[in-house]
């Protein structure tokens, strides 16, 4: 019988972008139990609701995850009006879509190239950051900011984009796209890559939905579940369908992300097709009385924001459930008889985001 051997995994690590703590129990070269600790980084970030008015947690929320800044920004503002029962303008519905999806691009983008870095493709990680920055250009130039993009407010946003811009946004977005497509054939076809992750960390159909995994870890494993197809903003008006692969392994997930970059190009395409005209927000006064729980889609899944507010100034409680914290679980899961040297590409799968996690 072989002996159990506890190995500590991060949280520095070279293959890691956040701080996660695990602790593996091995036999031999086999994972057979893995053990999280978080909280390495906690910020307190919910208790400033004591200190922060309502409106002043637009830039709290912003700031608890970096790269899916803009999306934490908007579920905040979308609860709050509806506790308030405020009427976001068209216009400002379909610019938090654009600003979304150019979220969702930059941050899957980033992803594909850390997964690259993990199986030593540096070239290719180098690739896609470069075509990252391209769409990290069109947030800056739209909004001042290249990763918080401070454009979210309760009753709209509070940059506009002009019409001219929009139309060279879309020339812009083809290009990137032809850039694209050498570079998603090799994450899709390689022969180096498929070897790598093609039947590593499979997670079922039946374990995804039990696990409660969200986003594009739920997604590879044929979870039909995809919070903007609840119609917030107005993505009701926007056709398009969640992307799904059954294998349930680290390939179906890489595969997932890089088809949802050609979505958001879509999404992106319809929403400016079909930008109404007029007012980017309204006037919110009084204070928010009631509560609300609030469930977008965030590049890594659903992002859940439940307030509650007793007519003052401040809120009486805010409470943020981030996906990478849902999908804890299916990565302990898909950790149970991997090999170790497979532990940090599928830490990687589930696009952790630790600094969300703990807020």
């Amino acid at each position: 019988m072989a002996n159990k051997t506890i190995i500590p995994f991060g949280p520095q690590h070279p293959v890691l972008p956040e701080p996660i703590h695990l602790d593996l129990v091995v036999e031999d070269e086999k994972v057979v139990e893995a053990i999280p600790s978080i909280g390495l980084i906690h910020r307190g970030l919910e208790k400033l609701v004591e200190i922060k008015d309502y409106q002043e947690m637009t830039y709290v929320a912003e700031r608890i995850c970096g790269i899916c800044s803009f999306i934490h920004g908007m579920t905040y503002c979308h609860a709050i009006e509806t506790v308030m029962n405020v009427n976001v303008p068209p216009r400002a519905q379909y610019l938090r879509i654009i600003w979304s999806e150019l979220s969702r691009l930059h941050s899957h983008l980033l992803w594909l190239g850390l997964m690259a870095d993990s199986l030593g493709f540096e070239s290719l990680f180098m690739y896609s950051w470069k075509i990252r920055e391209k769409i990290l250009d069109i947030i800056e130039e739209t909004t001042g900011g290249r990763v918080i993009f401070g454009s979210a407010k309760i009753g709209g946003v509070r940059h506009d984009i002009s019409n001219q811009k929009l139309q060279e946004i879309l020339k812009r977005l083809a290009d990137v796209e032809a850039e694209l497509k050498p570079i998603a054939k090799v994450f899709t076809d390689d022969y180096s890559v498929k070897h790598r992750l093609v039947g590593v960390g499979v997670l079922s159909k039946d374990e995804a939905y039990a696990l409660a995994a969200v986003g594009p870890m739920a997604r590879a494993s044929g979870v039909t579940q995809d919070m903007r197809k609840l119609g917030y903003s107005a993505y009701n008006e926007i056709n398009f369908e969640p992307i799904i692969e059954s294998s349930g392994d680290s390939y179906a997930r890489t595969v997932v992300r890089v088809r949802e970059l050609y979505s958001s190009f879509d999404i992106i395409r319809q929403a400016i097709a079909k930008m109404p005209e007029g007012a980017i927000d309204v006037k919110v006064t009084g204070n928010p009385n009631g509560e609300f729980m609030a469930r977008t889609e965030q590049p890594r899944g659903e992002v859940v924001y439940y307030v509650k507010a007793n007519g003052n100034k401040f809120l009486e409680r805010l409470r943020v459930r981030t996906p990478t914290f849902a999908n804890i679980p299916a990565l302990v899961k898909t950790l149970q008889g991997c090999d170790l040297a497979d532990v940090p590409v599928l830490v990687l799968t589930i696009d952790p985001c630790i600094s969300c996690t703990e807020r």
